[in-house]
């Protein structure tokens, strides 16, 4: 996910819906690159992305296939700080860092193109889960001549230790942002997004500068580690919590032994556009009592009216089960577009006033106790 960290205003910038954009049309050549992606001496089992989509012939290394035994991670002094880094860089002194890898994500019905990118950043840029990087893409700002190009925050989509689990690279999930001319119906390469476009076409090797990491209201709580954490994402949003979850379930944390229940609902346009599919299947496969994995197909799937299924449509199905979970003390996540949390608001309200509450006590109460988090752009 992305936003514009000027002023830390959000504004949509890389983003995955339904409407946003025309379906978008990618040359072949469109590929990813793959370097020599460290991986700490581990094996692990690179599939083909095609879980839910036959005929999908996109290799995701990104998902890292880890069994039931856990993966040893490094170095341990990442669990040692009692508060998270904050702004170890500037957004005019950023870090240097390299990129590693650039995986697009999607099947070919996708509409639009998300890419994996990998970044080595040395372990000098270290982050929690739940926080952002900012990126600063090369050139000028046309609109402040002479100056560089403004941040973008994106959301890391990895744990502390990284996608090779030794504390030197952080992910990023990025939507390539295109404008089209809504008279001619042709891509306008001027009005690309800057930042997610320079991401999605970086290659091994390239440079990247780097500010951050920022952001603590998505941080994951830790206390209790046998809490329940309901994730609600639509498109890249989903990248914070694929850095729970790889931490939850994947990664051997002496630190942190999750034994409660992590609840994700990720809504999508069609089966082509799921992110980190195969990983998270792999946790619902693995860890039966301790996930649960519902997904929103806008363009396949229709709600209990016969309209698009949309991720509030998930919430409402589940809706008397997620009341009662946050009555007793249950983490609820919003991460993706601004746009989404009308219609959830409006869904837990409607739910609300069937139970006899107050939804706007609800809420109060929910933010009141820090079970409310949302980061949306």
């Amino acid at each position: 996910m992305a936003y514009s960290a000027l002023s830390q205003v959000p504004v949509a910038v890389s983003i995955n819906t339904d409407s946003f954009l025309p379906r978008s049309q990618f040359k072949g050549s469109n590929v990813f690159f793959i370097d020599k992606l460290r991986t700490s001496g581990l094996s692990l089992d690179f599939k083909i992305a095609n879980a839910r989509s036959k005929g999908r012939s996109v290799i995701c290394m990104s998902v890292q296939q880890a069994s039931k035994s856990k993966v040893a991670i490094s170095p341990l002094s990442l669990e040692d700080a009692k508060e998270p880094p904050l702004h170890l860089y500037k957004n005019k002194e950023p870090y240097t860092g390299t990129i590693v890898s650039v995986e697009r994500l999607v099947g070919p019905k996708a509409p639009g193109e998300t890419c994996h990118i990998v970044i080595d950043h040395g372990g000098n840029v270290p982050y929690w889960e739940g926080q952002s990087y900012g990126i600063i893409p090369p050139g000028e700002n046309p609109k402040k001549p002479g100056n560089p190009h403004n941040v973008r925050l994106y959301s890391i989509a990895s744990t502390r230790y990284g996608d090779s689990f030794d504390g030197k690279t952080a992910s990023l999930c990025v939507r390539r942002a295109v404008y089209y001319d809504p008279e001619t119906g042709k891509e306008d390469p001027s009005k690309n997004g800057v930042c997610s476009n320079f991401l999605c076409d970086s290659k091994p090797g390239d440079k990247v500068q780097i500010a951050g990491p920022s952001g603590k209201i998505m941080l994951l709580p830790e206390e209790n580690p046998n809490a329940t954490h309901i994730m609600i994402a639509t498109g890249t949003g989903v990248a914070p919590f694929r850095g729970y979850l790889r931490r939850m379930f994947m990664e051997n944390v002496p630190t942190f032994k999750f034994s409660g229940l992590a609840w994700l609902f990720l809504g999508v346009a069609n089966s082509d556009s799921l992110l980190y599919d195969e990983e998270f299947s792999k946790y619902l496969q693995d860890h039966p009592d301790n996930f649960r994995y519902d997904i929103a197909l806008s363009r396949e799937q229709k709600n209990r009216n016969g309209g698009k299924m949309y991720v509030q449509d998930k919430i409402e199905e589940y809706s008397d089960e997620i009341f009662k979970l946050l009555d007793d003390g249950a983490h609820i996540y919003f991460c993706g577009l601004k746009g989404m949390m009308p219609g959830i608001q409006d869904t837990l309200k409607r739910v609300a006033e069937k139970r006899g509450e107050s939804w706007e006590e609800k809420l109060s109460q929910l933010k009141k106790n820090k079970q409310w988090h949302v980061e949306v752009y």
